[in-house]
């Protein structure tokens, strides 16, 4: 076993950072009509050798091909043939050492991601490809977080049978409940439900289940292949250009039903330490305490040195090749407070420079399981390093979280809407997206509402449902959910929730579901009808909320439409002043999470209901509001005040 100290200082010295930083964009597989270029970065390695196949998996090669070693580390060899759908890994000899390993930088694969492939890119592109972008931008993004198995496993979605778990899901128009012609499921009810952008767990290979077997289920954060699609979501996990074509397939058909597409990327540790980066270059891309101990911040047995100028150039390309070639809108960053925030920064800039500041969306988990060896002084992206970051860089707001419902981690923990104590001022501290300097102490330094992703349920934890089933009645949880619903959907920030919160989804109680029974996990579309006075709730505060301007701001100094905030036990109020395209002026909003009513005794004229505990659409029958007015238990009172066209 390598020295893992002395690589370490070795790939700090000045030797190997003037000899080994390779800066060209071109490595791994570049596979056209005019030849197939293949380029590794393997710095040390004494001979590579190209292996090429006609499989995915078994079978010998049926050629092998000495590479040429080239300047920074990096071995070429290029064919005059096109070898679109040619399988290939590499032969490192390093010392005495021979190590067998695909290419770190392929962009498909053979079952299980094993061995890579060469593929013309542009013979993947389904019809219409050329063409295919995100819809118009909303008002709002409203971002609704689902895993492609999860989606169309129920029989009850109307998915067709060999669609189900599959990418070609996305592609099915028009699903009913049990195929009744009448319910929406899929992409029709995502559409009536107002949500604007679909949030994908993990969609590139990852190790974690096995691709020959589709009874096989986990959530996915376990890359192998971070620039390959997982195989297990297309209809055939044996050619490796089938899995590129349905992504892109799946991604085009949720475009044109009007949604963006979030991809959920986790380049803060690989599935193995037996990783392809591990056999190209042992130990370059993963963090090392200084005793030898191999960091563990992710709890998955390693950490991803995204300090290391190969290793952040690798994630910014990867990021950058998936919203190139799949048309990507935004990514959601796993443990985003693993990497440094350079790196975090330098992905915003380049996405700026491409496609428009603040048009691509990022966001992630401002967070890491334990402490990180992080080397050269650079600083995490964190939510304690969040003035670092550029402001169209969000964090979920697990402050928000907390404070509504209670601690994440802690499942008979109270928060607000279920009787915590003394959560009042969080609330209020989330309202202005930890904003407003009177309500900052948890997220100093914050500089917009774009920085913060306001949450209360995502994969992560028990479901909203699953958490108030512990800490409230049956008789007050369909209650609380709705009030829960209200605070976060009328709170500056990005909204977020999880699919399936709207309907009561629930997963037994479980609190970490990644690799249990698909049974567990899967969307009950029976329940988007079950409950569908609940569903038509969330339908009414997205629509509602859409139309507050002081809401979607997401400007600097956003905090300062929220007036007239006030506090007293288990009751929360303020103002949302609104610009002159709005409908009403002044937005006043109450959240009651006592269990008795709560009187308004004094109200200026002018004011409409526009939301109350059981109705989130009011705002479309023009009630006019007149003190004393009451704001029933555990629930929610949303006036607006209808703006006087000047003459």
């Amino acid at each position: 076993m390598e020295n893992i100290i002395e690589l370490k200082k070795y790939y700090s010295s000045k030797e190997f950072l003037e000899n080994y930083i390779y800066e060209g964009n071109d490595l791994g597989v570049e596979c056209n009509e005019n030849g197939t270029t293949f380029k590794l970065w393997s710095p040390g390695a004494k001979s590579v050798v190209l292996n090429l196949y006609e499989a995915g998996d078994g079978c010998k090669a049926y050629e092998q091909i000495p590479m040429e070693k080239a300047d920074k580390g990096v071995w070429c060899f290029h064919s005059d043939k096109e070898l679109h759908k040619v399988y290939y890994d590499y032969l490192i000899k390093r010392n005495s050492k021979e190590v067998l390993t695909a290419d770190p930088y392929a962009k498909a694969s053979g079952v299980n991601g094993i061995r890579s492939m060469a593929v013309n890119l542009k013979k993947t592109d389904p019809k219409g490809w050329e063409n295919d972008k995100a819809p118009q931008k909303d008002k709002e993004r409203v971002v609704y977080e689902l895993h492609v198995k999860e989606f169309s496993f129920a029989v009850s979605g109307g998915f067709p049978p060999e669609y189900r778990k599959k990418y070609k899901a996305f592609t099915c128009k028009h699903t009913t409940l049990n195929n009744d012609g009448i319910h929406p499921t899929g992409l029709d009810y995502l559409k009536e439900l107002g949500v604007t952008h679909i949030q994908i767990m993990p969609m590139y290979d990852y190790g974690s289940v096995d691709e020959t077997k589709d009874y096989e289920f986990n959530w996915g954060y376990d890359p192998v292949n971070y620039n390959v699609p997982e195989g297990s979501y297309a209809t055939d996990a044996f050619h490796g250009e089938v899995r590129i074509k349905e992504m892109k397939e799946m991604i085009q058909s949720i475009h044109e039903a009007g949604f963006g597409v979030i991809m959920d990327v986790v380049y803060n540790h690989t599935y193995s330490l037996d990783s392809w980066f591990q056999r190209t270059l042992p130990w370059y891309f993963y963090r090392v305490f200084s005793d030898g101990k191999v960091s563990d911040g992710s709890a998955c047995g390693n950490d991803v040195a995204s300090e290391r100028a190969m290793c952040s150039k690798y994630i910014l390309e990867s990021v950058l090749y998936w919203a190139r070639e799949y048309h990507i809108d935004g990514f959601r960053f796993d443990l985003m407070g693993l990497l440094d925030t350079d790196l975090m920064n330098n992905i915003r800039k380049e996405l700026d420079i491409i496609y428009g500041k603040g048009e691509k969306i990022i966001y992630g988990e401002p967070w890491s399981a334990t402490d990180t060896a992080i080397e050269y002084n650079k600083k995490l992206a964190n939510k304690y390093n969040i003035a670092l970051l550029d402001e169209n860089i969000g964090v979920f707001c697990d402050n928000t979280r907390d404070a509504i419902k209670g601690s994440a981690l802690r499942i008979r923990e109270a928060g607000f809407v279920n009787g915590g104590k003394d959560k009042e001022d969080d609330i209020l501290a989330s309202v202005s997206a930890w904003c407003d300097p009177k309500y900052n102490k948890e997220f100093e330094g914050v500089k917009a509402p774009s920085q913060i992703v306001t949450y209360v349920s995502a994969h992560d934890n028990q479901t909203l449902w699953d958490k108030l089933d512990y800490t409230a009645t049956e008789e007050e949880a369909m209650r609380l959910n709705k009030l829960a619903a209200a605070i976060y959907m009328t709170c500056q920030g990005t909204l977020f929730f999880l699919s399936g919160e709207e309907f009561c989804r629930t997963k037994a109680g479980h609190d970490n579901t990644y690799n249990m029974p698909i049974s567990v996990n899967m969307l009950d579309w029976r329940l988007a009808y079950k409950n569908k006075d609940l569903v038509d709730y969330y339908k009414g505060l997205i629509a509602l909320r859409k139309q507050i301007s002081g809401l979607c701001d997401k400007s600097e100094n956003s905090y300062k439409h929220i007036t007239d905030m006030w506090k007293q036990k288990q009751v929360v109020g303020f103002s949302v002043n609104n610009d002159k395209n709005s409908l009403w002026s002044q937005v006043k909003v109450i959240y009651n999470a006592s269990k008795k009513d709560f009187e308004v005794k004094s109200l200026d004229k002018d004011f409409e209901v526009l939301c109350d505990g059981n109705d989130s659409m009011l705002w479309k029958k023009n009630i006019s509001a007149k003190a004393p007015i009451k704001v029933g238990k555990q629930s929610v009172l949303i006036l607006g005040k209808k703006r006087i066209e000047e003459i």
